[in-house]
């Protein structure tokens, strides 16, 4: 592919610095133009280390309201932004990015790929924005020359919805995770307590309940185990955990809460086993991380989270809302020996160095674009 003007659009540029940095290095090396349209928020600080980038602020990208007219804001502000910057493709990121994003460009004739990165709320619960959102999608994934999953599950259900034509529809193994960043340093892990942790947004659909009700289960039977809790409100999320079970479980004596963290790896380092029970991902991100740093994982048996698990190789995979056989898991990690709990680290660090790399991902991804 020659050099060509490549915006990214994103809903945040926390989504930026977490998760499109490797194929924003990527495409630069290979000698193309960066232009990233994202809402400024205080990540915008990965722009010193890339200094090649060029940010361009939105105004108008609410991720999580539901008022037409601030969306049509949206649209229109996209349609002057690429007027204006005339890039020669737009990869497009998250949820109204997709669809309003989408639809800007088809209205100026600039090609258009759209990356699905996951459901989100919208998809995942019944109700009227479910179909609208539907809706939405409908109307606009025919103006993405190409549509990008990040797992095999979404592509199919997509497909099978009618949302997009399967003729242009292809799925990646998640965004990657930097595998030099994330590694084991040698820290080793006490045998006589286990500690079991979860990190990720404070979100019901996250199975963040059915975390703490496991752990009451685990803890009748075994005493020498700790459960953390890591991860901020997301009050804005209709699946945000609510104050008083936040409250009841920062007083209960089996949870530690550890609040909000800007260094997951301390706390990965620092637990014998990661553990997730979400409902659905587009691909964890934190599990990869974990096993990335040798730590066993365990997860649910569901879009994205089966795809990082080879069960009792790399770690368990358990059924969505079921804290007993979440329970059970744990309890058959706890048994394991300590070469076992290695084992399983290790095998996990393999299966990511695979399959999860964040420069694998980067140059699918960009083999995908070049065959636009």
């Amino acid at each position: 592919m020659k050099p060509k003007k490549i915006a990214i659009v994103a809903n945040t540029t926390w989504n930026i610095y977490n998760f499109r940095l490797n194929i924003i290095r990527k495409l630069i090396r290979e000698g193309h133009e960066v232009i990233v349209m994202a809402p400024v928020d205080k990540f915008i600080t990965y722009t010193e280390t890339i200094r090649e980038v060029t940010h361009i602020p939105i105004r108008h990208l609410d991720r999580d309201s539901v008022n037409p007219i601030q969306d049509l804001r949206l649209m229109f502000e996209l349609i002057r932004l690429y007027r204006k910057h005339k890039p020669d493709l737009v990869l497009h990121y998250t949820v109204k990015p997709n669809i309003y994003g989408g639809m800007a460009a088809r209205l100026l004739g600039i090609p258009s790929i759209g990356v699905i990165t996951g459901l989100g709320y919208s998809l995942m619960h019944e109700g009227w924005i479910n179909l609208i959102t539907r809706f939405l999608y409908k109307l606009s994934l025919p103006s993405h020359r190409k549509v990008i999953f990040e797992n095999g599950d979404d592509k199919v259900l997509f497909e099978k919805a009618g949302l997009v034509n399967p003729m242009k529809s292809l799925s990646i193994k998640g965004c990657g995770v930097d595998t030099a960043f994330y590694k084991p340093n040698g820290y080793s892990r006490s045998s006589d307590l286990i500690i079991f942790t979860f990190i990720g947004r404070l979100l019901y659909d996250k199975g963040v309940r059915e975390f703490i009700e496991a752990a009451h289960i685990v803890k009748q039977q075994n005493q020498q185990v700790e459960f953390w809790l890591i991860g901020d409100l997301d009050k804005e999320n209709p699946s945000s955990v609510r104050n008083d079970d936040l409250v009841r479980w920062i007083r209960d004596p089996s949870i530690y809460y550890h609040g909000a963290t800007d260094n997951i790896r301390k706390f990965i380092e620092q637990s014998d086993c990661i553990v997730l029970p979400s409902y659905r991902e587009g691909m964890p991100r934190v599990i990869m991380e974990a096993m990335a740093m040798e730590r066993p994982v365990i997860t649910t048996d569901t879009a994205g989270c089966r795809e990082t698990v080879d069960e009792n190789v790399n770690g368990y995979l358990v059924p969505v809302k079921n804290a007993v056989a979440l329970a059970q898991a744990m309890n058959d990690f706890i048994a394991l020996d300590p070469e076992g709990k290695a084992r399983m680290g290790q095998s996990g660090r393999q299966k990511v160095l695979n399959e999860f790399d964040d420069r694998i991902i980067a140059d699918q991804l960009y083999q995908m674009l070049v065959s636009e």
